[in-house]
Formats: structure tokens, C-alpha cells, sequence
């Protein structure tokens, strides 16, 4: 809701500036968006007369003006306008001013080799109207030098954020109301208007629609003379938000946005017979105001004369019966509807409207004769015209709502004493009427629909007496060291995500949804995807199965921006169908590594690219941090369709617990996402890391250093050349789990003095003595074990 200051002061007798009003509406609970003072658009911009007008030497459309700002120096300006002449006073935009329509600052500047200090301005380059044929033209005893704010008289505009419970604000006599229950101004009192008839109204009102239509007024008005609003109400509206139209439409969004009353006008000529309220038909369409054809069907009601509909009621009216400027005949509607029907109706509809907005949230419905009066009295001002009597169909549910309020309750539930008197000063100066006794019985006004027992008379109180003086008490908290609150799960996401970190790796957060095409890809083995049945758009339509499509998809959004190297990660969940259909979400650490590894060098060469090795390293380093056995994992194959075969596999803690995939990217998949280049990705599936064994009933023991030096031996071995190499380094590390600390490979050799079919494999085993040094037999001995345990293998020592 946007009003200027002005306007506002039209109903609260107030001298507060438009920061004090701001900061009274933010302590009552209505939250300013913000404030937009037009003089600071127009600074830099001052009355000016031209004293000259000459022909510009090298252009026939310019003129050369000598202008006087007040300052007793004329400036030369180079113009275009075909008004500018001498005498002319106007609007000049000095160097350094701002113009409000582009944002362009101006200077002093040589035009066609003509210097020109500054520009005269038209309304549209100053944003106070359409009109760009030539320059603003201010009367002739305009006070020249004057800054151009403050003759026009700039008018602040606040912005407040109305919540869907205060009906009542969504017109500006409430937000007033509200400030002066405050105590910031006093409210001037709506005008009681009589308006009687000067001939019986012509058209026949009725509503065959009670539920969703229970009142419907009319009153007819002939001979009005439609045209552009006068300045003032336009820039009220404009302050609004609102376009200017024709003098009746204005009015009706003026009494709209003034009493939160919405209103309609329609051009006599254009109905024919009887205009009611009724339910629409099955597929009954409707050409709306803004251009659209609307289906209706029959939960929905709508105003229509005798040759079918004119309007969605209560939301948007037709487009064939609204008023023109040549219309001389108007009929005015004001009705109350059902906001539950409103509010199915424009979502059915998708469409939404300021009348929507108020109707759905509840209008005053005491408020119709008095909103009628008012619109045609503002009607007969601006257009003239003469009025018939009001017709009435039906009536609007005005029965008083009364709630029994004990005020002892808002020290109890608010927290904050409030003297007796002063509460009922507050419910009163807001429109409640209190009679007071041992329980106060109040009633509440029609414009508060959200009132409904003694909470919100509390609230209400509360936040007018002032919410910062309820007082700050901490809960209560016990004596001790306080108990941890994270979870074993949140621990783990938070170590791992400074682990990843750490190796270097960026953090992408992408969305959880995905388009189709994307999550087909990553669907296999994942039991169906979840897709949504009313998707924000195409591009989210499916619950994401893997994270490496949203990665991938930032991934080719950096590279078609010029990034050469790409390491990113992201931890989220990945969403799977459980049994039975249930949603399985299971925590996941995605990474993927594209572009250049190294960029290209004198040491290097070419840039060097990602592999499936680096995949690897990635994917053992971060299962490290997160607690998985990593020196006890398997290497595997299968990874998946998405990757390549024969350069990428699976760690899995035993044949079936898969703890994460890695390898490159197939270049099938890679198409799917338009990457070129090779793509190393990882999937940790850290719901597959399993916990430690008495994690969470054992201290961890405080580190004691080994009182002897480590021990380490080199063991050469010839093995297959298709034994994996990690195969070997398991089983040598497991031979003497007592003695043997970690077995690391440091070559591999095939060539010369190596068999063909076989390689050379070498280990550094460290070994760590506990209570005494090794000696000679201990040394053999655990060497047996070694050699022993590689054996298996087919693992045969070299000599």
C-alpha cells in the first residue's frame, strides 16, 4: 500500500514528516518498505526562463538558448524542443543532476561544437507524466532559480507491507485510524453524505446469488462528461502505484484505495435490461479489463445483464461495459461477496486484482451505502452529472460481533502492564465500543473481520500501547555446562564441508528440482523419480535423484562464462522413492572437477586435464574425514551408465555397502549437459558411512605418542599385471595388524627383469614396536606374515 504524505494528511490532522510517520508505522506492526522522496530525483533541477532563443549554426532541428537560473549569470543551453522560445520559463537540469527517466547524468558538453551547460526538461524525462512532444512549460511568474522540488512540491511516498489479517489497511483511512490511536496526529471523521436521487434508478438490481452476492447497490448517473483526471488525483494515484485512466475509472480507485471500498462504473449504453449477481455457467467466458478471456464455471459469481456476463465479481470487470471517453450515462455498483468465494474463484482463475485483494480479505460491510455516497459525490465533482435514487438487493451481513475481553489478560498474554484507562482509550480510538464492567464486552467494527476473541483485543492493545516496551526475560536455563544440540548427522555435515573446503573445492548450492530431461539421466537404480504435479515451471518439474545434475548444470554455466578450471561441491539431499511409495531422502556430497587441472607451462606443456585418479583422491580424502575406514575399502567396478566405462568404479566397505562412486563422466552424459571436455565427477553417500562402534558412550582417549621409533621395510613383489595394486596394499597392511602401522606403494615397474604378464609392485610397510625394539627374529617374522598374506594374491617376493 503506497500513499504520500499529503494524502495521508488529508485524514490525520499531523505534523510528522514522512520518517516519523515510517517509524510509528514499523512500532504498530505495519512494516514500511521503504520511503521514496521525489526531491531527490529532482535535485539539480530549477525554474528557468529563456531569455533567447537563436538557430543553431550546423543543425536546423536545434536552437541555442541563453537561460536565466536566478543567479544574474545566463547559461547557454542547446535545445531541441519545438516550444522552446524566448520567454518560455521551464524546468533546467543543471551539470550533475540526474535525470529521473534514464538514470543519465548530465554535463557541460559541445553539441554539433555548440557548448550546452545542462538540458531543459520534458514531464517525461522528470517521470511526471507521458507528454515528450516538447519542454515543460511553468507560468510566466514562476519564481526563476527556484530549485524545480521545491515549486512542483515534492511529496513523499511510503510504501507499508499490509499483512493479510488487517483488511482494514488496505485503504488509507485505516492506516490513519491506526496512527492516531497511536498517538501521532488526530483522525479527521469520514463525512456523513446524503445524496438523495433526482429521478428513480432506471435499471432493475438484483442478486440471484445470495451466498455468493448478499448485497448488491446501484445508482445511476446521467450526463456526466468523462475525460483525464484534474493533477491532483492523478498524482495521488500515481503515488499509489496506479496508472491514471479517465476521471470515473480514477474515481473508483480512489475511493478503493482511500476507504479500501472497491467499486465499478459501467457505461449505461452498453447494458441491456436487468444487471444482477448470479452464478456463472459451465464454460461461460468473459473478456476481463485487461484483455484476457477468462472460462468461468458454476462455483464462481458474476455480474451480467440480460445478454450475459460483464464482470468476474468482486475480482475484475469486463472489458466491452467499461466506460470510454465518449460515455455520458454511467451505472455505479457497490457490493458485498462472499471472500471465500472470491478468493476460489481468482485462484481457479489465476487472477489477481486490487479489488481481489480487499474482497478476499474482507471488506467493511457497513461501509456500502456510505462508499456509494462518497464515489458519487467525487463523480458529480470531477464529471458533473446528475444521480438517481439507490436501488438495494439484499443486504450485507452486519451483525455486531461482541467479545467478552477480561484486560487483566494482556499482562498475562502480553506481557506488559497497561493501565485500565488506557486500554480502552486504545480499543475506542481504533473503533472498538467498549462497555466496561468485571468482563468488558466489546464490540468489534465491521472493517476488523480478523477479531475474533480476546487474544486480538490483546494484540491490539499491545501493539498500540508500544511492542518495545514489553519487556526482554530470558527463558529459563539451568545451571551446568549447557548439553550440545547438533546431531551426529549435522556433526558430519559440517566436518565434511570444511574438509571439502579445505581441498580447495567451491561450494554450489543448486536447486532440488530439475527439468526431466536432466533427471532422466541420473534415474537408473533410483526406483522412479518424484515429479511434481504442479511444477513452478518446466525447469523444476522433478525432485532431483543424484546432485551431480545441478552441479553439472553450474559446471556449463561457468565454462560458457571463460572459467578455465572447476573444482566444485555441493552437500544436500538427493530424493528417492521409498517403500510403499514413501519419500527416501538420503544426504549426499557431490563433486565434480572440470577443465584444466594445471594450466599449460613451460614444465608442463599442454594444460593438464582432470582424470579418473583425481576422482579417486577426491573421493578417498573426503571419506577419510568423514569417518570411513578408507585404508578398508574396496574398489569395485559398476559405478553406473553415467560414467565412463573403464575409467571410473565404485568404494564400497564389502561387496554390497556402496559408499561412493567416482570416475569420468561418460561423454554421452556429458552431451545431455553440452560440456565439451573431459569431466571427473564423485557421489558420497554419507548415509552409507556406518557409525562408530560405542561413538556415543565412550570418550575419546587423549592422544599418548609411541615411546619407540617406527620401523620401515621395502617389499618388492612380482604380481599379475591386472592385480590392482590397492588389493595388494590391503592385504599386506592386514598380515600383522599388531606390528604393522600402514603399507603405502611407492613404485610400479613393468620392463626389463620383469616376466611378461607380470609387474613389480613395491611397498614402504611401517612398523610401530610397543614395548620393546624389534630384533632380528621379530623382523623375520613379521616379513613371513607379509610375504604369506601377499601370496593369496599370487603376490611373489622378488629377490
Amino acid at each position: 500500500m503506497k500513499f504520500s504524505l499529503s494524502w495521508l494528511q488529508q485524514y490525520l490532522e499531523t505534523d510528522a514528516t514522512a520518517e516519523e510517520v515510517a517509524a510509528r508505522l514499523n512500532a504498530i506492526g505495519l512494516e514500511v518498505e521503504g520511503i521514496e522522496d521525489p526531491a531527490e530525483k529532482l535535485a539539480g533541477f530549477r525554474v528557468a526562463k529563456v531569455l533567447t532563443a537563436a538557430k543553431h549554426p550546423d543543425a536546423d532541428k536545434l536552437q541555442v538558448l541563453s537561460v536565466d537560473t536566478g543567479d544574474g549569470q545566463p547559461l547557454q543551453v542547446v535545445c531541441g524542443a519545438p516550444n522552446a522560445r524566448a520567454g518560455l520559463v521551464g524546468v533546467l537540469g543543471l551539470p550533475g543532476a540526474s535525470v529521473p527517466a534514464n538514470g543519465m547524468v548530465l554535463r557541460k558538453s559541445a553539441i554539433r561544437g555548440v557548448e550546452s551547460n545542462g538540458m531543459m526538461c520534458s514531464t517525461r524525462e522528470l517521470e511526471l507524466g507521458e507528454d515528450h512532444d516538447g519542454i515543460i512549460e511553468l507560468p510566466e511568474d514562476a519564481p526563476v532559480g527556484t530549485p524545480f522540488a521545491e515549486y512542483h512540491g515534492a511529496d513523499p511516498v511510503i510504501d507499508v507491507a499490509i499483512t493479510p489479517n488487517r483488511p482494514d489497511c488496505m485503504g488509507l483511512y485505516g492506516i490513519a485510524r491506526d496512527l492516531a490511536a497511536a498517538g501521532l496526529g488526530t483522525l479527521k471523521p469520514i463525512e456523513h453524505l446524503d445524496i438523495p436521487g433526482a429521478f428513480p434508478c432506471p435499471v432493475e438490481i438484483r442478486t440471484d446469488d445470495p451466498e455468493g452476492c448478499p448485497a448488491f447497490y446501484g445508482r445511476v448517473i446521467k450526463g456526466v462528461k468523462n475525460g483525464p483526471s484534474p493533477q491532483w488525483l492523478q498524482d495521488r494515484l500515481k503515488a499509489a502505484g496506479q496508472r491514471p485512466i479517465s476521471a470515473l475509472v480514477d474515481a473508483t480507485n480512489y475511493v478503493m484505495l482511500t476507504y479500501g471500498r472497491p467499486a465499478h462504473a459501467y457505461d449505461l449504453a452498453k447494458l441491456n435490461g436487468a444487471v444482477f449477481a448470479r452464478r456463472a455457467q459451465d464454460g461461460e467466458t468473459v473478456l476481463a479489463l485487461n484483455e484476457k478471456e477468462y472460462t468461468l464455471d458454476s462455483d464462481m459469481t458474476v455480474i451480467a445483464d440480460d445478454s450475459g456476463v460483464h464482470d468476474i465479481a468482486g475480482i475484475m470487470g469486463g472489458e466491452h461495459s467499461g466506460c470510454e471517453d465518449g460515455t455520458t450515462d454511467i451505472l455505479l455498483e457497490i457490493a458485498y461477496f462472499d471472500p471465500e468465494r472470491i478468493a476460489r474463484t481468482g485462484r481457479k482463475l489465476n487472477l489477481t486484482s486490487d479489488a481481489r485483494a480487499r474482497f478476499e480479505r474482507g471488506i467493511d460491510p457497513d461501509f456500502l451505502d456510505q462508499g456509494l455516497a462518497h464515489l458519487t459525490k467525487l463523480i458529480q465533482t470531477l464529471c458533473g452529472g446528475e444521480a438517481s435514487g439507490v436501488v438495494r438487493a439484499g443486504a450485507a451481513p452486519t451483525a455486531p460481533k461482541v467479545v467478552q475481553f477480561d484486560p487483566a489478560l494482556t499482562g498475562k498474554l502480553g506481557g506488559v502492564a497497561v493501565p485500565l484507562e488506557e486500554q480502552q482509550r486504545i480499543l475506542e480510538a481504533l473503533g472498538f465500543t467498549v462497555v466496561a464492567g468485571e468482563a468488558w464486552a466489546v464490540t468489534v467494527p465491521g472493517w476488523r473481520p480478523d477479531v475474533d476473541g480476546a487474544p486480538d483485543l490483546v494484540e491490539e492493545v499491545v501493539r498500540i500501547h508500544g511492542l518495545d516496551k514489553v519487556e526482554s526475560v530470558a527463558l529459563p536455563r539451568t545451571d551446568g555446562v549447557a548439553r550440545p544440540t547438533a546431531t551426529p548427522a549435522q556433526k558430519l555435515e559440517r566436518r565434511v564441508r570444511r574438509a571439502a573446503a579445505a581441498r580447495g573445492l567451491h561450494e554450489a548450492v543448486t536447486w532440488s528440482f530439475l527439468p526431466q530431461a536432466e533427471a532422466d539421466v541420473f534415474s537408473e537404480g533410483n526406483g522412479g523419480l518424484w515429479t511434481l504435479s504442479n511444477p513452478i515451471s518446466e525447469d523444476m518439474k522433478v525432485m532431483r535423484p543424484s546432485l551431480l545434475p545441478g552441479l553439472l548444470s553450474a559446471v556449463k554455466r561457468n565454462l560458457d562464462r571463460g572459467a578455465s578450471s572447476l573444482r566444485l561441491f555441493e552437500l544436500g539431499r538427493r530424493y528417492l522413492r521409498g517403500k510403499a511409495g514413501a519419500s527416501d531422502e538420503r544426504m549426499t556430497l557431490g563433486v565434480v572437477l572440470a577443465g584444466e587441472k594445471a594450466p599449460r607451462g613451460w614444465a608442463t606443456g599442454k594444460a593438464v586435464p582432470f582424470d579418473a585418479y583425481d576422482a579417486k583422491a577426491e573421493a578417498l580424502a573426503l571419506l577419510a574425514d568423514a569417518g570411513a575406514p578408507a585404508d578398508k575399502l574396496q574398489v569395485m567396478g559398476e559405478a553406473g551408465p553415467q560414467f565412463h566405462p573403464g575409467q571410473s568404479g565404485t568404494l564400497r566397505l564389502g561387496p554390497r555397502n556402496v559408499l561412493a562412486r567416482f570416475g569420468m563422466l561418460h561423454p554421452t552424459a556429458a552431451r545431455q549437459f553440452d560440456i565439451e571436455g573431459p569431466v571427473a565427477v564423485v557421489e558420497i553417500y554419507l548415509d552409507a558411512i556406518p557409525g562408530k562402534k560405542g561413538a556415543a558412550t565412550f570418550a575419546r582417549s587423549s592422544y599418548a605418542p609411541p615411546a619407540l621409533q617406527a620401523v620401515t621395510r621395502d617389499y618388492a613383489f612380482l604380481v599379475p599385471a591386472d592385480l590392482p595394486a590397492g588389493d595388494l596394499v590391503r592385504v599386506v597392511q592386514g598380515a600383522d595388524k599388531a606390528n604393522i602401522v600402514s603399507a603405502r606403494l611407492f613404485d610400479d615397474f613393468r620392463g626389463q627383469g620383469v616376466p611378461e604378464g607380470q609387474k613389480s609392485l613395491a611397498l614402504e610397510v611401517t612398523l610401530q614396536p610397543l614395548e620393546k625394539s624389534y630384533k632380528e627374529d621379530d623382523l623375520k617374522a613379521i616379513t613371513a606374515k607379509v610375504t604369506a598374506a601377499a601370496a593369496k594374491l599370487g603376490a611373489v617376493l622378488r629377490g
